[in-house]
């Protein structure tokens, strides 16, 4: 759908440059950073992002279908076959880097229980020393992957209400019930909190098939106004507060995003989505899920390697970085994505992967005369 590749990118630019922010400012989130940089502290909400929008994208298609999948084991082989292959070489390349170059963001160098635990996707449900910060959510992910046809099913038995509230009352009783009514959240066991957003990105697909009439309501506006008091919040309380409260700011801006998500998908506003399928953001977003596997190493080995011999701490590493880091992370994740994501986003299968050239192009050209 037109400019839902150029949100991505986006978010995974925005990513990218939190990251650069994070580790050129030590103290998070206790930002030591120039007040005009605190924009970039909202990290978390751009990978929050990312799961509406993929709840959003995974149920266009049920949802132009009556809410009815294409199979459940179909669905889980045509995601693993599009999210494994280069999440693995993403792994295999930052457990590299972690050990023969710069420790891994948190916990000190990866271990063989680092291997197993990310190597089958279930750092969301068993902690290990992590080879790569930003691997936190593809954990999630799959997590939401393997709940999605129930979703489905509930949406299309009950209704969206119903649906929302199966897995929205639940999460907000545990939050009102916690200590301070703010629940600690830790390094996994993040899926059961982010479920609801998820959902909200499944709900908010039911717009792009909706009337005219639901179709042509501002939800542009909706979505700026529903976002402005979430990152006013923000960005008066703070990283500290921030931080602290995701649990809550989670619940609070995915209305919003679900939002921007419907007008994008209804086309408006026009400027947006010219901007959005404008052919630089439009590219980047065909790689965004290469830039955000990859991103990380690369940006430490600048920031703990190359930055402290050419510059001072902080905003002259943050500067050098930008000026550095970021160009090589994202032309890095450009040639990643050539080798390990796209022969496995345009073929469907190992004989398809495999054929010669020629037969491809064949097929290509037989499946474009038939639409």
């Amino acid at each position: 759908m037109r400019g839902l590749d150029g949100l991505r990118g986006l978010a995974a630019l925005y990513v990218v440059l939190f990251h650069c922010w994070l580790y050129s400012f030590p103290g998070y989130p206790r930002s030591s950073a120039p007040w005009w940089l605190d924009g970039l502290m909202f990290g978390r909400l751009a990978v929050v992002f990312f799961l509406v929008l993929s709840g959003f994208s995974l149920a266009m298609s049920a949802a132009q279908h009556g809410w009815r999948s294409s199979g459940v084991t179909r669905f889980l082989r045509r995601r693993a076959w599009r999210i494994l292959p280069p999440y693995w070489a993403a792994l295999a390349m930052s457990l590299i880097i972690a050990w023969l170059v710069v420790p891994a963001s948190h916990f000190g160098p990866p271990t063989g229980a680092s291997v197993l635990v990310y190597g089958t996707v279930a750092q969301d449900m068993v902690t290990a020393p992590t080879p790569n910060g930003a691997f936190w959510s593809i954990g999630v992910e799959a997590e939401l992957y393997l709940l999605f046809p129930l979703l489905l099913l509930v949406r299309r038995r009950w209704g969206a209400t119903v649906l929302v509230a199966c897995v929205a009352l639940p999460v907000i009783a545990r939050g009102l019930t916690a200590s301070g009514a703010s629940p600690v959240e830790g390094d996994n066991w993040l899926a059961p909190d982010l479920v609801p957003v998820f959902v909200a990105g499944v709900v908010g697909a039911g717009v792009a098939v909706a009337s005219d009439r639901v179709r042509r309501l501002p939800w542009g506006l909706f979505a700026a106004l529903a976002a402005l008091p979430v990152l006013a919040l923000g960005f008066v309380q703070g990283s500290v507060w921030t931080v602290n409260h995701y649990f809550w700011m989670d619940l609070a801006v995915c209305p919003a995003m679900t939002m921007l998500l419907a007008a994008v998908a209804t086309g408006r506003p026009a400027f947006l989505v010219r901007l959005l399928t404008a052919r630089p953001v439009r590219g980047l977003g065909e790689f965004s899920y290469s830039l955000y596997l990859i991103h990380l190493p690369i940006i430490m080995i600048v920031i703990r390697r190359a930055a402290p011999h050419a510059v001072s701490p902080r905003l002259p590493v943050f500067g050098f970085t930008l000026l550095l880091g970021l160009p090589v992370a994202i032309f890095g994740a450009w040639v990643f994505s050539r080798i390990f994501e796209m022969p496995f986003k345009h073929n469907r299968s190992w004989k398809s992967l495999t054929a010669p050239r020629g037969r491809q192009r064949a097929r290509l050209s037989s499946v474009r005369a038939v639409r």
